[in-house]
């Protein structure tokens, strides 16, 4: 992440941290944006990509002047994790079948060889990064299916993570959801919605999609 702040302001960008987006309308003279923070501003950018994740929705929702048919109804799916104590068995990573709204708990290895299990799905209302101890009893049996000799009392409540959907519970699932001005028709604005897991893995594809559309394929 330093690297690419580094390539921003080697290109002549900034990164703003601590400023939220207080308002935001679509006027005949274009986009108008007003900030928060320390020091309020307000501003007229020629283009606005709202890649706000678990807040894309609300954001788009807050636009003045965007008709609600073009901002999808959202969901958040919640993954919890859980760590194994003592020396992992394993050398790979191990993936069960999927299971709706996810990938199954699998077996991931972080860089020290420690194992961690998850995420699960659990459709919640609002971000809550708690991890439920006693969700124990539905991960083990969910790693027994294919490690039956898991220990009693070995998994540890380890960090959770929320996935801004925009496909619920019981519904097939939805795919990224990029909408530009061919879309919506307003000139210079582009709406991210639905950048769950792999987001962060695609950021770099993602936003070179974003600069082709916008015409800048080399921004």
């Amino acid at each position: 992440m330093l690297s690419l702040q580094a390539d921003i302001e080697a290109a002549g960008g900034q990164l703003v941290f601590r400023t939220p987006v207080t308002a935001m309308a679509l006027t005949p003279k274009g986009i108008t944006v007003e900030t928060g923070g320390d020091a309020p501003y307000a501003l007229r950018p020629e283009i606005v990509v709202n890649a706000a994740g678990l807040d894309a929705i609300a954001l788009a929702h807050r636009m003045q002047g965007l008709p609600p048919e073009w901002v999808p109804r959202g969901w958040l799916a919640k993954g919890n994790y859980f760590s194994l104590s003592g020396k992992a068995p394993f050398s790979q990573l191990i993936y069960p079948v999927p299971e709706p709204g996810g990938l199954g708990i699998h077996l991931t290895l972080d860089l020290a060889g420690q194992a961690r299990f998850g995420p699960d799905v659990e459709w919640v209302a609002k971000p809550d990064y708690r991890v439920d101890p006693a969700r124990r009893n539905r991960f083990a049996t969910a790693i027994r299916s294919y490690w039956p000799d898991l220990p009693e009392d070995a998994l540890v409540p380890a960090q959770a993570g929320i996935r801004p959907k925009i496909s619920g519970p019981d519904m097939p699932a939805a795919d990224f959801r990029i909408d530009g001005p061919a879309a919506h028709g307003v000139p210079g604005l582009f709406n991210l919605f639905g950048i769950e897991s792999p987001g962060l893995t695609s950021a770099l594809a993602l936003a070179a999609f974003v600069c082709a559309q916008i015409g800048r394929p080399n921004a």
